[in-house]
């Protein structure tokens, strides 16, 4: 169920997303809730990204297991090739 919000958009902006909306043969509303649906869904990435990164780094703290970017960069250059390497084992 959808509900009503509005939002105070300074005239310039305002007048950008009329455009837009005139250029994409849209609405300004499916304008506004396309832009606010895609920047949530970035956001949202982008935090999960950086409590995977936290998580990585407390693990790697706790451990001190890693890969160095040579050894990525070794095993990444192998794919598609006939001598492709297998992954590289975490160490300390």
């Amino acid at each position: 169920m959808a509900s009503a919000t509005s939002i105070k958009l300074d005239d310039d902006l305002k007048g950008r997303i009329q455009h837009l909306a005139e250029t994409r043969r849209r609405s300004s509303h499916w304008i506004m809730r396309e832009a606010i649906a895609q920047y949530v869904d970035r956001e949202e990435k982008r935090e999960a990204l950086r409590q995977d990164t936290l998580k990585a780094w407390e693990e790697f703290q706790t451990t001190g297991l890693h890969v160095t970017a040579d050894e990525v960069e070794k095993w990444l250059a192998s794919w598609g090739t006939d001598n492709e390497l297998p992954a590289p084992q975490c160490h300390k």
